[in-house]
């Protein structure tokens, strides 16, 4: 099955009554890390990126790309490491420290920074640790859909789903199990998920892109305690701004309050009509939030 990756924007635009008369400018980036690892991503734009934009685990940067089009200003998205297009670490050590570091190394080998970060899901908890390891490169900071009380009861529905088969015998196969997942989201949004996320092997298997997780040396499957990143909120001297899926239970109320106990400025949005994946269920409207947040006074 033939994949390119920025053919499907228009299918993208169409979809969500986005203009397309002209393709966007957009292309593949890569940034060399010092252990010879490539570091890669989606540059949204020819001029310097308004926001840096992170996703969450088992995903990639193409989940950003309707609310990128939808935006229609310079952005930078990024492949964690192990996702997307980035390579996968040897001893798959992806703790939320090493990827700060890497993008760190990135941000910096482009001349960037600070910028507006904006963190989905396991983002998020890399942005936190970027916010408390490379503050200087953090303009403001948005978490999207988690806080480091996330556990793994509040995660179970994600960790289920990553945690399914290794292997599928066809393409129709690994999309059924997808839309089975996401019940609220097209099934064209979904195939061209599917698109950017999987590959087929030489034998005619679909697999997933992403590594499957090791997190932090824990257990296939196990969320660890990323409670330690609270204390990067302590001392943020930038804006927090969170954005909470009303379908979500990742973040609960006490993490909100324990967010503004620790950062009482701190912004809270609830979209009403998302689940934990915001710029997937409601990219027009997030994209929408995000030039307020790029856009808002210190």
């Amino acid at each position: 099955m033939e994949y390119d990756e920025f053919g499907f924007l228009a299918e993208n635009a169409s979809e969500y009554g986005l203009p397309f008369d002209t393709p966007p400018a957009v292309a593949r980036i890569e940034v060399s890390l010092p252990d010879g690892r490539a570091l890669r991503g989606i540059q949204w734009g020819t001029t310097t990126p308004e926001a840096v934009l992170i996703h969450g685990g088992a995903q990639n940067a193409h989940t950003w790309d309707t609310v990128a089009l939808a935006y229609g200003r310079p952005l930078l998205a990024l492949d964690l490491p192990g996702h997307g297009h980035s390579d996968w670490r040897p001893d798959q050590a992806y703790t939320m420290a090493s990827n700060a570091d890497d993008l760190a190394f990135a941000l910096r080998a482009r001349s960037l920074g600070p910028l507006p970060i904006v963190g989905m899901s396991m983002g998020g908890l890399t942005a936190l640790a970027l916010l408390e390891r490379h503050p200087d490169l953090v303009g403001r900071l948005m978490l999207v859909d988690v806080t480091p009380g996330v556990d793994g009861e509040k995660a179970e529905p994600i960790i289920a789903f990553v945690n399914g088969p290794e292997s599928f015998a066809s393409f129709d196969e690994i999309l059924a199990r997808t839309i089975a997942h996401n019940p609220t989201r097209s099934e064209s949004s979904l195939r061209r998920g599917v698109m950017h996320n999987a590959r087929q092997r030489s034998d005619g298997r679909w697999v997933w892109r992403y590594d499957r997780l090791r997190y932090e040396g824990a257990d296939h499957g196990h969320v660890p305690d990323y409670g330690g990143l609270w204390t990067a909120l302590d001392t943020a001297r930038v804006p927090i701004w969170l954005a909470r899926g009303a379908r979500s239970g990742v973040v609960t109320d006490d993490d909100v309050a324990e967010l503004l106990a620790r950062v009482p400025s701190a912004r809270v949005d609830v979209f009403e009509n998302a689940g934990h994946s915001i710029q997937g269920d409601a990219p027009l409207e997030f994209a929408a939030h995000l030039a307020t947040f790029v856009d808002a006074l210190p």
